[in-house]
């Protein structure tokens, strides 16, 4: 079994490519079987307290605890076929006077289960951080961009102004959502705890007959060392159940930001042309096509979070097939999905972020697009002011109705937009107002309701659930 690895070979994308380093070694083999080691002490020095282990060797494990030689626990592993039982051995043979306590009375499962909850809480504090200063940085541009006025678009057709940061508030409202439920699952995060084979820990009451410390007292002391609490009931592994909520919870956060992602892709269109991510001055957007400016890192976090979108249900199939006390046809597949679903939507929070501090906004076009669209959505506006001066609401819905449509057709002949005009000199609104009036009226600018204040709602309640 090779212990490098080139790029002569495959190499997932995630061992490089997406996420962090901190992530990547989260899980990484180096750092599961430091785990593994250090569960392993935690277990010695429980059972050097019921006098069954030297102070000796507990001392031992402890003095070879991070001496972590990868290449001899491959070759055993070549050779038995065990990657826990490689570990053991490897760990026995720098350890002459502990070496064969190692792994005494426990399971494969109540060291690999146990690091493998480790590993999902220090996960998710990474991307419990990275979140929070997402949304530190989503509240200061809500702030920035709430009283910015743009269309609002409904069905892709355009529908009534907004603000910009009324836009962004709604992605915020769900990443704050994304980040509770993430801080929740991160303090439910138990381990199997110390239960033997199929959980009744018979082998831990074998050992400690007689001792004065029961199975329950020797799982409380080692889970206390690990910082770890445990299940009450688990029998050969933790319930898959918890494997389950936790990527339901990243899929969570991936849809948020797959949202948010489209979205800018959609508005990064010319058609639109109101929002663009970072675009590096030497960056090639395409090899054909010299002039593009593809929205690369938007359309990356949305084949990333298609992904972990697919990956809760691997996670359900095992907890569901965890036939009896367990089956073993979870394992292969959770070494894959565990990981990439933590390094994809880290890789998500990286860009998010990247593309947010240098989210480009062109004004211009967002005038272009009020100026072209917003005197149709101004014109719900006209109807309920020409209706409070005395007007037949129904007469005035098929005048605007008639009118709007040519307006339409203008449009589509690439002509200016002639509403304006037309409803300034249709005679049935002007027995209700003057042109001036109806001009004041339609200017849509100022049609966007509560949508400032509400904006800046949401930054303050991030900011204070985040300071609290």
């Amino acid at each position: 079994m090779p212990t490098t690895f080139t790029h002569d070979t495959f190499l997932s994308p995630f061992t490089w490519r997406y996420g962090s380093e901190t992530m990547r070694h989260i899980w990484s083999d180096d750092y599961k079987r430091r785990l593994w080691r250090r569960i392993w002490v935690a277990l010695a020095e429980a059972q050097q307290a019921a006098g069954l282990v030297t102070a000796e060797q507990a001392a031992d494990l402890r003095d070879h605890q991070e001496q972590i030689d990868l290449e001899r626990a491959h070759a055993i592993e070549a050779e038995i076929h065990h990657d826990l039982m490689a570990e053991v051995r490897t760990y026995a043979e720098q350890c002459p006077v502990g070496g064969g306590i190692i792994h005494l009375g426990a399971t494969s499962m109540d060291i690999e289960d146990n690091a493998d909850a480790l590993r999902l809480r220090d996960s998710l504090d990474i991307l419990m951080e990275k979140s929070r200063n997402l949304l530190r940085l989503l509240a200061d541009l809500i702030e920035r961009e709430a009283d910015h006025v743009c269309m609002a678009f409904t069905h892709l057709q355009p529908a009534e102004p907004t603000t910009v940061g009324y836009r962004l508030a709604g992605y915020a409202q769900d990443l704050l959502a994304d980040t509770t439920a993430i801080h929740q699952i991160r303090h439910s995060i138990r381990g199997k705890g110390f239960k033997g084979a199929v959980g009744t820990a018979a082998s831990y009451a074998e050992l400690l007959s007689g001792t004065g410390m029961t199975p329950r007292d020797l799982e409380t002391r080692i889970m206390h060392d690990l910082g770890l609490e445990a299940f009450t009931i688990a029998t050969q592994t933790y319930p898959r159940r918890q494997d389950w909520e936790v990527l339901n919870r990243l899929a969570g956060l991936a849809l948020t930001l797959y949202k948010f992602a489209f979205d800018l892709r959609l508005l990064q269109s010319p058609p639109f042309g109101e929002w663009s991510e970072p675009f590096g001055q030497r960056q090639v957007g395409s090899s054909a096509m010299p002039f593009k400016r593809n929205p690369i890192h938007a359309e990356n976090m949305d084949s990333l979070a298609r992904f972990v979108a697919t990956l809760p249900r691997i996670a359900w199939d095992n907890a569901a097939h965890s036939l009896l006390e367990r089956t073993l046809d979870d394992s292969a597949n959770r070494r894959a999905v565990l990981p990439e679903a933590f390094l994809a939507v880290d890789e998500l929070l990286i860009r998010a972020r990247r593309i947010l501090a240098g989210l480009q906004l062109d004004d211009q076009a967002i005038h272009r697009n009020l100026e072209t669209y917003g005197v149709f959505a101004a014109t719900e506006r006209l109807l309920m002011v020409a209706t409070r001066q005395g007007g037949d609401r129904q007469a005035l819905h098929e005048v605007i109705r008639v009118h709007s449509l040519a307006s339409w057709e203008a449009l589509r002949c690439g002509e200016a937009n002639p509403l304006i005009d037309l409803l300034c000199a249709d005679p049935t609104i002007n027995t209700l107002m003057d042109a001036e009036t109806i001009r004041a009226v339609l200017q849509a600018e100022s049609y966007v309701g509560d949508a400032s204040q509400r904006a800046r709602a949401m930054a303050a309640q991030i900011s204070e659930t985040l300071s609290a």
